[in-house]
């Protein structure tokens, strides 16, 4: 049987309706991005004002809204390293994780069980680990 032979419009490498396509796909990405990280740092702001609020009205600071507030300022920080492309944001979120276990911890600790104590302590411990070996070995 004879099969015809493909007409050079019709090869499979990509046109440049594709190419625009795609560069047009990212650059929305990257909008959309952009945006809900605006509306995130909003959200953390107003956040961080009711929590001022609350320790000005309450008269006293305790451990726990400190460590909220770190939580907060860490999320800030995730913000501007990710907005700016300058440090290594993949390593933000396991300080959040570990500020918030510390947290859990401070808020929880004397009604929890000594085991459970142990399993969070181990957690920011891994957590930590992670964090060195992604800091040290991730940008190579």
């Amino acid at each position: 049987m004879n099969q015809p032979t493909p007409s050079p419009a019709s090869t499979d490498a990509p046109d440049a309706n594709s190419s625009d396509e795609g560069d047009h796909a990212s650059k929305l990405f990257k909008l959309v991005e952009r945006f809900l990280l605006v509306i995130t740092m909003i959200m953390t702001l107003a956040a961080v004002g009711v929590e001022v609020w609350t320790v000005i009205d309450r008269g006293t600071i305790e451990l726990a809204d400190l460590l909220l507030m770190f939580l907060y300022t860490e999320v800030v920080g995730m913000i501007a390293v990710f907005y700016t492309g300058k440090g290594l944001f993949f390593v933000f979120p396991i300080f959040i994780a570990i500020t918030a276990i510390a947290r859990l911890i401070v808020l929880q600790g004397k009604d929890m069980a000594p085991e459970n104590v142990l399993y969070e302590a181990a957690a920011i411990l891994l957590l930590t680990i992670a964090a060195l070996v992604m800091g040290r070995f991730g940008s190579k």
